[in-house]
C-alpha cells in the first residue's frame, strides 16, 4: 500500500475521564507525526451526554463527536460509521486510560500496510496508580496472553486493535450491542470476522500502557471481572453457533466446563488456605469466579459490569 495514500482514523472511546483523555491525547500528537505521510485522525467518541470529553478535545484539536446511545457497543459501532463515511483505509481502537509507547502507531500499521492482517493486534501492559496487593499479584489478574510478532489470533481484544476498513466493508459484520452492558462486545466481534476469514495477527512491539486505578486493583473487582469475562467468553461462542440445536448443545457444554473449572478452583483454593499459599489461594480465587461465570453464560445469564458512573 502506498502510505502517501493512506488514512487512518484513531478511534477515542471515553465516559467520564477527562484528566486521563488529555494524557492521552497529548501522546498521540507524536505518534500522528511518526506515521507520515499516513494522515492520522483522532477522533474522541464521547459516550457521557454531558459532554465531558468535550473540552480535553478541543483543547487537544482532535475530532469530537458525540454518541448518546449507552454501551461500549454503540459507540464502537459510531467509530466504524465514522471511519466509513470518512473513506479511512483503517480504523484504530484506543481506550482513554491508555498511553501508547514510543513507535506504537507505526508498528501497528506494518502488519496491515504490508497485506500481511486485516486486523492488527497490539500488546498492553498494565501500570498500577499504586502497588497492588500480594494476592492481586500472585492470581496473575492482570496478566494477558502473550503472543508473539506475526503469530496468528483466533480473537483480539479492542483496546490496542488496527481493523482494516476493508473488511469491515466486506463482511458488514459489526460490534453486537446485546453486549453493550455487559462487555465482550470485542471478543464476540472479532471472533465474527476471523470466522468469515479475517487474519488477525499480533504486534507484539505495538505496545500500549493501561493504567489501573486503585478502585481496580481490589479483589472484588477482579473476581467481577473473571465472572464477567466467564459469563460473555460463554454467551459469545453460543451466540455465533449456528443452529437452535447446536445452540443448544453449546449451552450445556459451558454449564458443565464451567462447574468443572469453579469445582478445581474450589479445590485449588483449599490447598492454598491449608498450605498458606497466597498464589493458590488466589488463582483457585479466580478459577472460581472464571467457572462461575462460564456456567452462569450458558445458562443464558448476563452481568451488566458496565453500568453508568456517578461523576466524582
Amino acid at each position: 500500500m502506498n502510505a502517501s495514500g493512506t488514512s487512518v482514523l484513531v478511534a477515542v472511546p471515553s465516559y467520564r475521564r477527562p484528566d486521563r483523555l488529555r494524557r492521552l491525547l497529548a501522546a498521540l500528537a507524536e505518534h500522528r507525526e511518526d506515521v507520515r505521510p499516513v494522515v492520522a485522525e483522532v477522533l474522541v467518541i464521547d459516550n457521557d451526554p454531558e459532554g465531558s470529553a468535550a473540552g480535553a478535545a478541543t483543547e487537544a484539536g482532535a475530532s469530537y463527536v458525540s454518541e448518546p446511545r449507552p454501551g461500549l457497543a454503540a459507540v464502537r459501532n459510531r467509530a466504524i460509521d465514522e471511519a466509513l463515511t470518512r473513506a479511512a483505509d483503517a480504523l484504530v481502537f484506543i481506550d482513554d486510560d491508555e498511553v501508547p509507547e514510543p513507535g506504537w502507531l507505526r508498528t501497528l500499521l506494518a502488519p496491515w500496510a504490508s497485506g500481511e492482517a486485516d486486523l492488527v493486534s497490539g500488546r498492553v501492559e498494565s501500570a498500577f496508580d499504586s502497588a497492588p496487593s500480594e494476592w492481586i499479584t500472585a492470581g496473575g489478574f492482570f496478566r494477558r496472553v502473550r503472543f508473539a510478532n506475526g503469530e496468528r489470533m483466533p480473537v483480539a481484544p479492542t483496546n490496542n486493535l488496527l481493523i482494516g476498513c476493508a473488511i469491515l466493508r466486506t463482511t458488514g459484520i459489526r460490534f453486537d450491542e446485546d453486549f453493550g452492558r455487559t462487555g465482550g462486545e470485542d471478543i464476540h466481534f472479532t471472533s465474527a470476522l476471523h470466522r468469515r476469514g479475517a487474519r488477525i495477527v499480533a504486534a507484539a512491539d505495538a505496545v500500549v500502557i493501561d493504567h489501573v486505578p486503585d478502585d481496580r486493583a481490589t479483589p472484588s473487582w477482579v473476581l467481577r471481572r473473571a465472572f464477567r469475562v466467564g459469563t460473555t467468553t460463554a454467551r459469545g461462542d453460543i451466540d455465533l453457533t449456528a443452529g437452535a440445536p447446536r445452540r443448544w448443545a453449546r449451552r450445556v457444554r459451558w454449564v458443565a466446563v464451567g462447574a468443572a473449572r469453579a469445582l478445581a478452583g474450589g479445590g485449588r483454593w483449599l490447598i492454598g488456605a491449608v498450605s498458606r499459599s497466597t498464589v493458590h489461594r488466589a488463582r483457585g480465587a479466580r478459577l472460581v469466579a472464571r467457572g462461575l461465570g462460564m456456567a452462569a453464560g450458558g445458562a443464558g445469564f448476563r452481568y451488566l459490569e458496565y453500568r453508568p458512573r456517578r461523576r466524582s
